[in-house]
């Protein structure tokens, strides 16, 4: 089936999530960093957490699960540490605040932890690690989120996602690598009914453990209160792929958010509790070394393994590269977009007063 898509610039889709944002209530500023984080994820072809989440941020928001007035609060903190309750406000907005807030301290103190609780979804993980690598620093961030991983032999999901973010500085840039410990995030499996596309791999399951591949059964499945069946850990479905390598370090992923923010585990969002939690680590490497030396054997390693003996039609890519390929791409060409989401934002749009988003071609696949 034929799918349109279109092409967006920079420029008008940032201008035009800014005042989606400005409508709910958002400050100007506060209104300014949703749109980057947005459209960060977009320019790096990481549709499932660009534009297209103003849907679900729109049902939050209009749910009072995100309260756009209120303000986040320093619980406690040290010379190392930070915890923040974001009391219900957007997660990008107090994650920026955290990340911030730890980059300072490491670089006073050589490292730095933050916990945020009683958040929500905060956008892509890559985003916040990113922040620290800027700086010359290491950093690490994750959160938990609504149940979708099937822990291995269970029917039932009890995990989230629960994303995992890394950078490190290099002479050219960062090394970044964000995943979910899942074998996608759920926003993939949006993306794909969107585009009439079943899930290509062993992605899923239904509540007999049987490979699910249509992503409108999997969502829909997701969305009941009583859920069977849902996305498997990476490594998929026997553990003859390692799939408990996979679970285990999205249960890895759950102590270092909800249970270190004494918030809702995933298993407990969704139906009732809204509270997500987020893990932000920020380390400064030269209480090991020269920052350049460091940056340069890390540089020099990856440009060894791109350069790797390879078959002729295949190239070498580390986590990361693609997404800087597609940023400079998209940056000259604007972002993709696909029509479903496009009428989704705007009609939100309309609802706020908004003008519509403007599209610059049509793309047909």
């Amino acid at each position: 089936m034929e799918v349109t898509s279109v092409r967006i610039k920079v420029s008008k889709e940032k201008q035009f999530i800014e005042r989606i944002y400005n409508g709910y209530g958002f400050s100007r500023k506060d209104s300014a960093l949703i749109a980057d984080t947005l459209v960060d994820a977009d320019l790096r072809g990481i549709t499932s957490h660009g534009v297209q989440r103003l849907a679900m941020y729109d049902q939050k928001i209009r749910s009072k699960y995100i309260i756009p007035y209120n303000k986040w609060t320093v619980l406690n903190q040290t010379k190392t540490s930070v915890l923040v309750d974001a009391n219900h406000t957007m997660g990008q907005l107090v994650s920026v605040f955290a990340m911030d807030h730890i980059i300072n301290k490491a670089q006073r103190h050589g490292l730095a932890i933050g916990i945020v609780r009683n958040s929500n979804h905060f956008g892509a993980a890559g985003y916040y690690a990113r922040m620290a690598a800027k700086k010359g620093l290491i950093g690490i961030t994750s959160t938990n989120t609504n149940p979708l991983l099937v822990p291995p032999h269970a029917r039932q999901p009890f995990l989230g996602s629960n994303p995992l973010a890394f950078a490190f500085p290099t002479r050219t840039g960062s090394f970044v690598f964000d995943a979910a410990t899942s074998t996608v995030s759920l926003g993939k499996i949006e993306v794909l009914l969107k585009n009439n596309r079943q899930v290509p791999g062993e992605w899923a399951i239904d509540g007999n453990r049987e490979q699910q591949n249509d992503p409108q059964t999997i969502l829909d499945e997701l969305s009941r209160a009583h859920r069977l069946g849902g996305i498997l850990p990476l490594g998929g479905l026997d553990e003859a792929n390692s799939n408990y390598k996979g679970f285990g370090i999205s249960l890895i992923v759950e102590c270092l958010t909800s249970i270190l923010a004494q918030g809702s585990i995933s298993a407990d969002l969704g139906n009732k509790n809204h509270d997500i939690s987020h893990f932000f680590l920020a380390l400064d490497p030269t209480l090991f070394g020269s920052l350049d030396d460091i940056e340069g054997s890390l540089s020099d390693m990856l440009e060894r393994m791109r350069h790797l003996d390879h078959l002729p039609d295949d190239e070498i890519t580390i986590p990361g590269d693609k997404e800087i390929q597609n940023y400079n791409k998209n940056q000259t060409n604007g972002v993709v977009v696909d029509e479903k989401t496009l009428n989704e934002v705007n009609e939100i749009a309309d609802r706020l007063g908004v003008s519509e988003l403007v599209t610059s071609n049509t793309i047909r696949e």
